[in-house]
């Protein structure tokens, strides 16, 4: 891990032009293995990479994070063409991909670690995730979204084997709460 760190994965490529989204919901082996199946190849998506952030613990592990008293989140931070794909748009897939209606919880995953959270990088992207949760809210979920959306402090990139770790390890665990919800629950 880098001794310099800051709101962007020091590991993280992004080119002039992309800009940044981070975003938790539950185990980030999921979370990244949707967004790259959903946004790879041309539709947008640059690079990913899964980490620790929203907590108060400096150079989380794993281990740490699991045992519940870091306070960090299990995220995915990615690199993203706006010229390609909207930040609405990746915020509307991250509210259908998991469920954003359980606290500290995604299926069997029970912790803060496993929150719904959206880290915002700009005043822009909070106000287009409350829109985009408002929206949601209204239109799709009847039970109420109980996603965080704070702004990005430090991202601690994860153990490099957390990386790619489901297209390294097709048949590891992946979070059942983990598709794309086509239709409303309303």
């Amino acid at each position: 891990m880098s001794t310099t760190h800051g709101p962007v994965s020091p590991t993280l490529k992004v080119p002039e032009g992309a800009e940044i989204a981070t975003v938790a919901a539950g185990c980030f082996w999921g979370t990244e293995h949707i967004y790259r199946k959903y946004f790879d190849n041309g539709k947008g998506l640059i690079d990913a990479k899964v980490g620790y952030t929203g907590g108060q613990t400096t150079d989380p592990t794993y281990k740490a994070v699991c045992s519940h008293g870091t306070g960090h989140a299990e995220a995915l931070q990615f690199s993203y063409d706006p010229k390609v794909v909207s930040f609405d748009t990746l915020i509307d897939f991250f509210y259908r991909m998991h469920d954003p209606t359980t606290l500290n919880a995604q299926g069997p995953d029970v912790g803060t670690q496993y929150r719904s959270a959206i880290f915002y990088h700009s005043p822009e992207q909070k106000k287009t995730a409350e829109e985009v949760q408002e929206r949601l809210q209204k239109n799709f979920y009847k039970n109420k979204i109980v996603t965080e959306i704070v702004p990005i402090d430090t991202f601690w990139d994860a153990e490099t084997y957390h990386q790619l770790y489901l297209d390294n390890n097709p048949s590891g665990y992946a979070c059942p709460t983990h598709f794309l919800r086509e239709k409303p629950e309303l």
